[in-house]
């Protein structure tokens, strides 16, 4: 069974977009809503990793050396400054949620053919957060494309 190495991949990319959504507030203080929700969405990161911790001790953690090659997400090493900065920094935050999100797909996937219900409880109290962070990202970057990449400075 291969589903211990995607729970273990899950958790981690949860840690990491937590992680990352920590950066971005940090940085980006001067946008309220931006600094704000990602405090939020942080925090339910954080909470999603707490209730992975059950099911990793039941299924068990991938065993060193057997998760799939380039098979990861890296988290932000920096985030940047500026209009522009914001706007790729939204987009790499995108990019760890939609990793994020699909993978809760698949998890979710396994558990319902092992008629998993623990398991299942826990996908649908994360499954949707991650889907909300996934559409507000677009949104915002909507918003901020179109002034950060037209407006002359």
């Amino acid at each position: 069974m291969k589903l211990p190495v995607y729970l273990s991949l899950l958790a981690e990319s949860e840690t990491t977009l937590a992680d990352s959504y920590l950066q971005v507030a940090g940085v980006h203080g001067d946008e309220p809503d931006v600094h704000f929700l990602c405090l939020t969405m942080a925090a339910q990161c954080q909470a999603h990793r707490r209730m992975l911790d059950g099911v990793v001790a039941r299924y068990g953690e991938a065993p060193a050396g057997h998760e799939p090659e380039r098979l990861h997400a890296d988290g932000m090493r920096e985030s940047r400054t500026g209009p522009l900065g914001l706007l790729r920094d939204l987009q790499d935050l995108y990019l760890l949620a939609s990793f994020t999100d699909v993978t809760w797909m698949m998890v979710k996937q396994a558990a319902q053919a092992l008629r998993d219900a623990d398991l299942l409880e826990v996908v649908d109290a994360c499954e949707h957060e991650i889907a909300v962070h996934v559409r507000w990202l677009q949104t915002r970057m909507k918003q901020a494309a179109p002034q950060v990449l037209i407006a002359a400075r």
